[in-house]
């Protein structure tokens, strides 16, 4: 099988390389990646040499169209993701989120090729705290912030494609992912990397705001069900029941690496800040019998915290610019 990963240089891809070589040897596996700053090829430590790996963007309709056309499969993890920059910068999010898809779709379609998307829980918006709801594949979509929508209105081109067209897709859309090889903006790598920097984590507004964590295998090995086993045009909740605060979060880490549980600042809150997801993630487990490994998030936790302490090399050079952007924007309350 000849599989091509776009944004297989980032966090998700990445693993879903590693965890596609170790698991599928009929696996040929092509890495399209434009390596901007949330991409690397330190990702791809220990399986560089087994990939093809091609730099470039997803919206360059003559690069993907050739690479598209010597695919089996398509798996289309690229995407500027971060919500802070989607504030500060929108245009990159709908050029790589709407354009991109839009140039991989058309290739798609040119040449017959199975093409799976993947997506985010954000588009739905958020839910109350206090609400026994989760989002559902019949969940209207309601994005709060530039990222989320981008990534809603790549969910609709697809969807559209299959139906006027025929291309032969599938959609998922996880919850948040944790694991190793996130970048340092991201939050729980964030938190980690300031403890093993001997400085206080900081945490926007009252840190109630409610995530559903998945450990990116198995988010990845869910994604591997869906390719082989799901229901052409169909879309798909992946998650693993892992709804935790924010404040919850950050005081696990600091004890998992011995500091007091309090030992952190609050900030202003971001614009939008989404309060509460939650997947219901059961025609996932009823229709494909899928399920996660990853059931204890604190023992998932603390994996994870071991490879940031023992990967310094990887993170390192991300971290100086990282907190230089956050400290123009935060403000201690």
């Amino acid at each position: 099988m000849r599989v091509l990963v776009t944004g297989g240089a980032g966090f998700i891809g990445s693993n879903f390389v590693h965890q596609t070589l170790a698991t599928r040897p009929d696996a040929e596996v092509t890495v399209l990646d434009a390596l901007t700053y949330a991409g690397s090829l330190r990702s791809l430590d220990g399986v560089l040499d087994d990939v093809r790996f091609v730099e470039g963007r997803v919206e360059d309709g003559a690069l993907v169209d050739r690479l598209v056309g010597e695919a089996d499969v398509v798996v289309h993890f690229a995407a500027e993701s971060h919500n802070d920059n989607s504030l500060a910068s929108p245009g990159p999010f709908v050029q790589t989120n709407v354009v991109g898809t839009y140039e991989l779709l058309e290739a798609v379609r040119r040449h017959d090729v199975r093409y799976h998307h993947i997506s985010t829980d954000e588009v739905y918006g958020d839910l109350a705290l206090d609400s026994p709801e989760r989002f559902s594949e019949a969940t209207p979509y309601n994005p709060s912030s530039p990222y989320s929508s981008t990534k809603g209105a790549s969910d609709l081109l697809v969807r559209a494609w299959v139906r006027s067209f025929g291309v032969e897709a599938t959609i998922s859309n996880c919850s948040n992912n944790y694991g190793p090889r996130q970048h340092v903006e991201k939050f729980i790598p964030r938190q980690v990397t300031e403890v093993l920097d001997g400085r206080r984590p900081r945490l926007y507004g009252d840190g109630l705001n409610v995530r559903d964590w998945i450990h990116v295998d198995d988010h990845n090995s869910a994604v591997w069900a869906i390719i082989d086993r799901g229901q052409l045009g169909e879309t798909y909740l992946i998650g693993a029941d892992g709804e935790v605060d924010n404040k919850t979060v950050v005081e696990t880490v600091l004890d998992l690496m011995g500091r007091e549980a309090g030992d952190y600042d609050h900030v202003t809150d971001r614009p939008g800040h989404d309060r509460r997801y939650a997947i219901d993630w059961s025609r996932l487990r009823d229709e494909l019998g899928w399920q996660p490994r990853y059931r204890d998030f604190r023992s998932g936790l603390a994996a994870t915290i071991d490879w940031y302490r023992t990967h310094e090399e990887w993170w390192r050079p991300q971290k100086s610019a990282t907190e230089a952007r956050y400290a123009r924007s935060e403000k201690v309350l």
